[in-house]
């Protein structure tokens, strides 16, 4: 459970860094996208990518874990 809340915490503090204004501006991409209303479904997108990998490691560790466990009795 730590590593996961350790892997949450730098998570937020990645995406906080990459979210800041840069002094160049916007790509205009992202302008047309955000002017059609398009960018939101590219950040669920994202965001649900993204939570997906999340949970399939924690999963991947615990079970690991359990079969560490089971090599060591």
């Amino acid at each position: 459970m730590k590593k996961a809340l350790s892997l949450l915490i730098c998570l937020l503090v990645s995406v906080s860094l990459f979210a800041q204004d840069n002094a160049a501006g916007e790509p205009e991409m992202a302008d047309k996208l955000f002017a059609d209303g398009r960018i939101y479904v590219v950040v669920a997108v994202v965001a649900t990518i993204f939570t997906g990998i999340i949970v399939y490691l924690i999963n991947l560790d615990s079970k690991i874990s359990k079969l560490e466990k089971q090599l060591k009795k």
